[in-house]
């Protein structure tokens, strides 16, 4: 298992909040709101633009390199499960916005397991800017590496 500093940044990620992908969150979560596909009924409930659905950001996933970043925990990737995400708005992601993410190591530790022993857990949060610099959202994802009896 490798050390893991705190403070590590484990990869950046960059992409657009695209409408089309709004709408397609929106169906694929069945989400009902139609200001997540309707300008208009977006500006009849006093949003400037399409707001994006609430786990609108896990669309980053298609543009980090994933292994990558596994790697360079030192975790294997067979071993992990997802042992929660949070997601803290500062503001609604919309139709338009260009994010810049930075994800960092905050905490990791090693736990006892009551089977297959011990077990790694690796906090990570990514702090989403938008194109002004302005933090719009923060995710918190907490990886767990299953011992290798588990």
């Amino acid at each position: 298992m490798a050390e893991t500093t705190l403070g590590m940044i484990v990869d950046r990620v960059e992409y657009e909040v695209e409408r089309g992908k709004i709408g397609e969150f929106s169906r694929a979560t069945r989400t009902e709101n139609a200001v997540h596909r309707d300008p208009v009924a977006a500006a009849a409930a006093g949003f400037e633009r399409v707001p994006a659905t609430l786990t609108h950001s896990v669309v980053a996933g298609h543009y980090r390199d994933q292994a990558g970043f596994v790697a360079a925990l030192g975790l294997e990737l067979s071993r992990i499960v997802v042992g929660s995400v949070k997601w803290k708005y500062l503001r609604p992601l919309a139709a338009g916005d260009s994010l810049r993410g930075v994800r960092t190591v905050v905490g990791d530790e090693t736990r006892a397991g009551k089977r297959g022993g011990a077990m790694r857990v690796v906090t990570l949060e990514t702090d989403y800017r938008d194109g002004a610099g302005d933090t719009v959202l923060t995710v918190q994802e907490v990886l767990i590496e299953r011992g290798k009896n588990a």
